[in-house]
């Protein structure tokens, strides 16, 4: 469209530049000849500039922590895929060009009017010969192209499909051996020569990527006390290598140099991080916080943070743990997106991008969310309000799953329950106000090393009421109720599929068919001191028939009980084991229902009492008694007098006075070639 050049001398503070242009045009475009000296203070000042901008305290943006214990210098603005004007990467840094001190460097450059087409290949001459990267211990490394821009091919679809936690198929049992190699290799001296021995096992650019990865998760510990203390910090590559530990900065700048000399594409991204020190809930403003990479496989973009792969710090950030992390490897943009904002949201690399409001927004799901097998989470928004005083919580996983939670610290302000597919949780904060909610998860067939259970998701409830009538015993444990986890331990066909039993009356009664083998021990609790422990037993009776257990049980008064329920095999001598529990209400304060008669080890768990069920006896009274019992060959019942029973259709049958006495017996005589009698059963008998 017509073009005019002037000659322009331009000169900055402490930078000296001479040049001269030559300028010929034709129909379609315009080629420019330029000649630039460029003095040696000058690239002495841009190295310093290049060093200031990293470290506190230098022109432009200082460094920030971020919530993982990292900090990065402020990029440049820029616009992203669809036009619209945000934050961007930094330009990228290129080594600078070497020539002698008066020859200049000859720079071609085509300009083509906007009209026209431009050539497929655009071609920068950087004076004789290809350049390569600096250092005489670069043999052999050949210089890489530019890392392209993400495109349409990159992207992928927000939400999470459910699929795959990477965004490339990795076999990681096809790695075990890449890795192992990689630990072992033991090389300090130089950057090159480590990436050297690094590629000696590695084929492909997959295996190349792999190997980089975990030797800098392993061998680059998080610099805590550099952290605090940035100005001595440095983050360029032979430092943070020779040093073995760094920041974020430091460990994507070494990433990224590494890639680059194994011929791999990468880019040093940046951005805002849920990390170390992110409260639920909080906004994003300022300078970005965290650095990470993307590498360019197999014809696409991928997202890795070597940082968060090599462990973490503590609460007080004063020590760092280094703990591998698979997840942060190659991870699929949209479980990336959980923690990761880039400044460019091209780099989101996922389509639709989401907005800084969005992701401060969306549910925190950390890496063991997704590691343990879960989908998702209900609701979905990082505070929730409650409704009457109780707030609910479910989440979505494969089975197999335990889960627990802590309220402000405790388990006991709620109700959860384990489903074949989750958890559903119900809490009732007994004061208003912002609590803390964590959901805690580990796999049910754990190995000894994971047998700990892992924070997945946090929520903050707020509460404007409390529903002071949702208060639970100190001993109910949770979860609640039957789940796939009793069943696994022979608890077959509840009748009572829910955590919660009401009774208006006290009483209430369950049964369960139990798998082979199985002893049953049962125990009935509450807060108070009002039952002990051998009382607590005695409120809970178990009559088996067959494969059938029914547990009847008798509230000793009003109010909320735990029925918790242990098992062992019968074969087995140790013992019981902790099952399950249930919750029994009951708000009618004219229960009171006596424990059920004492028994004894004679009294066998196939051994049923028909009446009396109640432990105590009216007193001046006939009692009728009707007991099955097999393999029995007498039957007494011992009070003031002794009264036989007799068997009629294999019940022992009979009745008994409780006059002049405060105890009364069931004794049985297991052969009749004996001479004695055992006790099975003790009653008591009340007092005048």
């Amino acid at each position: 469209r017509g073009c005019s050049a002037q000659r322009r001398q331009h000169r900055r503070p402490g930078h000296a530049l001479m040049g001269t242009m030559d300028l010929k045009t034709d129909a379609n475009a315009v080629t420019i000849n330029l000649l630039l000296i460029v003095r040696p203070e000058e690239a002495a000042s841009k190295e310093k500039g290049q060093r200031e901008g990293q470290t506190e305290g230098g022109r432009g943006a200082g460094l920030r922590g971020d919530g993982n214990g990292n900090s990065r210098s402020q990029p440049r603005r820029g616009t992203d895929l669809n036009g619209r004007r945000g934050p961007t990467e930094p330009c990228e840094q290129t080594p600078p060009i070497t020539s002698g001190p008066d020859k200049g460097t000859q720079v071609t450059v085509e300009i083509h009017h906007e009209d026209t087409s431009p050539p497929l290949i655009k071609r920068l001459s950087l004076g004789k010969g290809t350049q390569r990267l600096r250092g005489h211990e670069n043999k052999g490394f050949q210089k890489i192209e530019a890392p392209r821009p993400p495109g349409a091919k990159d992207l992928h679809a927000y939400p999470w499909d459910k699929s795959s936690l990477k965004s490339l198929p990795v076999d990681l049992q096809q790695l075990e051996k890449l890795d192992a190699y990689a630990l072992k290799v033991n090389v300090k001296n130089s950057v090159e020569e480590l990436v050297k021995a690094l590629l000696k096992q590695a084929r492909t650019d997959l295996e190349k990527v792999r190997a980089i990865w975990m030797w800098i998760c392993h061998h680059i510990e998080y610099d805590v006390v550099g952290y605090h203390n940035k100005s001595q910090l440095s983050s360029k590559p032979r430092d943070v290598l020779q040093m073995g530990k760094s920041i974020c900065e430091g460990y994507a700048e070494l990433f990224e140099h590494m890639c680059s000399l194994a011929g791999i594409q990468c880019k040093k991204l940046s951005g805002h991080a849920k990390g170390h020190g992110y409260k639920t809930g909080q906004t994003f403003t300022g300078n970005s916080d965290h650095a990470w990479n993307a590498v360019y496989l197999e014809g696409r973009w991928h997202l890795l943070d070597s940082t968060w792969g090599s462990g973490s710090v503590d609460d007080s950030f004063t020590t760092f743990t280094q703990r591998y992390n698979e997840f942060y490897f190659l991870t699929h943009p949209a479980l990336f997106i959980n923690n990761h904002f880039p400044d460019n949201s091209n780099w989101q690399l996922l389509k639709p991008t989401l907005t800084l409001k969005e992701f401060e927004n969306n549910m925190l799901r950390n890496s063991n969310f997704y590691m343990l097998g879960l989908l998702a989470v209900h609701p979905d928004t990082p505070i929730i309000q409650t409704v009457n005083g109780k707030a609910s919580v479910s989440v979505d996983c494969r089975p197999g799953t335990l889960f627990m939670f802590k309220l402000k610290g405790t388990d006991e302000q709620g109700l959860m329950t384990l489903k074949k597919h989750g958890m559903e949780l119900d809490v009732y904060p007994q004061k208003t106000g912002s609590h803390k909610l964590e959901i805690f998860a580990k796999p049910s067939k754990a190995e000894a090393s994971d047998d700990v259970y892992k924070c997945v998701v946090e929520y903050v409830v707020e509460c404007e009421s409390v529903d002071k009538a949702m208060r639970f015993p100190k001993d109910l444990h949770q979860p609640v109720g039957p789940s796939w986890f009793s069943k696994r331990h022979g608890f077959l066909r509840p009748s009572h599929r829910e955590p919660v039993l009401h009774t208006n009356d006290g009483r209430c009664s369950l049964t369960f068919t139990l798998g082979k083998d199985i002893s049953v021990l049962t125990s009935l609790h509450t807060d108070g001191g009002s039952l002990a422990q051998d009382m607590g037993r005695r409120h809970v009776l178990q009559i088996h028939r067959g494969n059938q257990v029914e547990l009847k049980v008798h509230l000793p008064h009003a109010g909320n009980f735990v029925l918790k329920i242990y098992s062992k095999k019968k074969s087995d001598p140790g013992n019981y084991d902790y099952i399950f529990n249930y919750l029994i209400r009951c708000l009618n304060t004219e229960v009171k229902w006596p424990a059920f008669p004492q028994s004894y080890s004679k009294w066998l768990q196939d051994y049923e009492i028909l009446e009396p069920l109640s432990g105590l006896l009216p007193a001046n009274r006939n009692v009728q008694f009707k007991l099955k019992m097999h393999g029995i060959a007498k039957v007494l019942v011992q009070a003031e007098n002794t009264y036989p029973l007799t068997q009629n259709k294999g019940y022992w049958e009979g009745t008994c006075n409780t006059s002049g006495c405060r105890e009364v017996f069931v004794m049985v005589h297991e052969n009749a070639n004996h001479s004695f009698y055992s006790h099975v059963l003790k009653y008591e008998v009340e007092t005048q």
